[in-house]
């Protein structure tokens, strides 16, 4: 018996952590209590080393001190002050004015909305919950299908896991690069390779847009075949469309101008990931400030703008490093100019600071900032304590030996895998899925000869159904308590089907046709 029970340990141990998470309890303290529960049974059954727990510390440390996961709270930011600007709001009425015209017009406005602000914000909750009291009455009000709405809303707002830049993707490439290494180390090979989030941002860009052409296809196909599902606006509440393009452009213009800041300097090799988020989060600042106090003077931010950019634009030109030991002519004007560039660009910050302080806004923001922030790094320090005594239990060779004798070999395992990662999106969040699962079996698909960017986008989209799968999808939650009560659950139980489905349709496009992910990373990154 105590045979059995030694050699089931590590299996219990994960049954014991699903347990945890159904009943409500608190994920970081489930995977912390179950490792230390385990731990101590492992070390009296007298198959757990308790000297492995001795690498917790350097793994802590390790996670900490992550240049590349310092982009998590500066894209939180980001996200959070542009939610708070009410930039949501004004696409989305300008958007339905644009096409709201065309069957299906007010649902493909919410799907262009939610892509917007998801490049944009990337945040789930507030996109969701925004779109659900600006968009919702005037889909109902026009006529449309409650399931349509509700499916439209939660999935357009999930959006931004996929579209870059996504906390998700950045936690993702995290992993993915440590599993690659992981990989190459057990196949022998020592001079290693690795993947950044800039390849991963890339990879991503251009599946999440087919994913947004996806649904919009759905929604005009299914309302020109049913029109009574999304009737067209009648013309008496349709502007003229030069009207609707100048509102338009005026509201459009900031958040694209911002969104080419961020990726374009990520993915142009201009700035490093945590850079990008700090530009991210420096050009929300700038956006926002004129919003929070109606009516207040919006040059100081513009000239903070245009001196940000000058500057990024000066430091490809020329060496602006004032530790040389000689420094020419030339750069000396440039460094001055630099200099003078960057007071302008603190005083604007410095003014856009105490407007949010003066509307009560900023600490509210800091606050949302770092109770997301400390949430997504609770989780990841209890994820390597789970991890450690999972592996010393003798889980991850468990996992290895059923991974590589799975039938159909590669395909039979990744098939496995991503089956388990959709099943669990139904009962976890995607970043339990993400610290848990997938540092126990990336390493063996990638050793298995996968390409580390190609299955970082599949595992990206078969995340992002976890907001929508029932019954703790987490945009479902945020619809819910956003919708009228004429609006049941099962409505937005049936409304999410057919877009999951059409995840699953964007998986298979991408496991069929590799180079819609790899092609653009390629490109840029080779």
């Amino acid at each position: 018996m105590l045979d059995l029970l030694s050699n089931s340990l590590d299996i219990l141990m994960f049954v014991g952590m699903c347990a945890g998470i159904l009943i409500g309890f608190p994920v970081v303290f489930t995977l912390a209590g179950v490792a230390v529960i385990f731990a101590v049974l492992g070390v009296s059954l007298d198959v757990f080393d308790l000297n492995l727990l001795k690498a917790l510390a350097p793994r802590v440390f390790s996670t900490m001190t992550n240049e590349v996961l310092l982009a998590i709270p500066l894209f939180v930011l980001m996200g959070v002050i542009l939610e708070r600007s009410r930039m949501a709001e004004e696409l989305l009425e300008e958007m339905g004015k644009l096409f709201g015209g065309v069957r299906g017009g007010l649902a493909v406005s919410v799907i262009l909305v939610g892509a917007l602000l998801a490049a944009s914000t990337g945040i789930v909750g507030a996109t969701v919950v925004a779109m659900a009291m600006i968009a919702l009455p005037t889909m109902l009000r026009y006529g449309y299908d409650k399931s349509l709405c509700c499916g439209v809303i939660a999935s357009s707002g999930t959006l931004g896991q996929i579209i870059p830049p996504s906390t998700m993707l950045i936690i993702l490439a995290e992993v993915m690069s440590s599993g690659y290494q992981q990989a190459q180390f057990a196949s022998g090979k020592f001079s290693i390779e690795t993947i950044s989030v800039g390849e991963v941002f890339a990879a991503a860009l251009i599946p999440g847009f087919c994913i947004v052409g996806i649904y919009i296809a759905y929604v005009l196909i299914a309302s020109f075949l049913k029109p009574s599902l999304a009737p067209a606006m009648p013309p008496r509440d349709v502007q003229p469309l030069s009207q609707t393009l100048r509102h338009l452009g005026t509201v459009l213009v900031p958040p694209i101008v911002l969104i080419i800041a961020v990726l374009g300097s990520i993915l142009g090799g201009i700035t490093t990931p945590t850079e990008g988020a700090a530009v991210g989060a420096l050009g929300a600042l700038l956006l926002a400030a004129p919003r929070v106090i109606p009516g207040a003077s919006p040059w100081p931010f513009r000239l903070t703008g245009l001196a940000v950019v000058a500057l990024l634009l000066m430091r490809q030109f020329f060496d602006l490093r004032i530790g040389r030991s000689e420094i020419p002519t030339s750069d000396a004007v440039m460094i001055g100019l630099a200099a003078l560039l960057s007071i302008v660009a603190g005083y604007g910050i410095l003014v856009a600071l105490l407007r949010f302080l003066r509307a009560g806004v900023l600490v509210p923001t800091l606050r949302s900032t770092l109770t997301v922030t400390s949430m997504i790094f609770a989780m990841m320090i209890g994820a390597s304590l789970f991890s450690l005594v999972f592996r010393g239990l003798g889980g991850d060779a468990r996992v290895e030996e059923f991974l590589t004798n799975m039938p159909g070999g590669e395909t039979g395992a990744l098939l496995f895998v991503m089956v388990v990662v959709f099943l669990l999106g139904f009962v976890m969040d995607f970043v339990e899925i993400a610290v848990i699962v997938l540092p126990i079996t990336v390493p063996i698909l990638l050793g298995m000869g996968m390409d580390p960017i190609w299955l970082a986008v599949l595992l990206a989209i078969n995340l992002q159904t976890s907001f929508l799968t029932p019954p703790f999808g987490f945009s479902l939650f945020y619809l819910r308590g956003a919708t009228p009560k004429s609006i049941s659950t099962l409505d937005i139980y049936k409304g999410v089907i057919p877009f999951v489905l059409m995840q699953i349709v964007a998986m298979l496009v991408i496991y069929l046709f590799p180079a819609v992910a790899t092609t653009l990373p390629r490109i840029l990154f080779e």
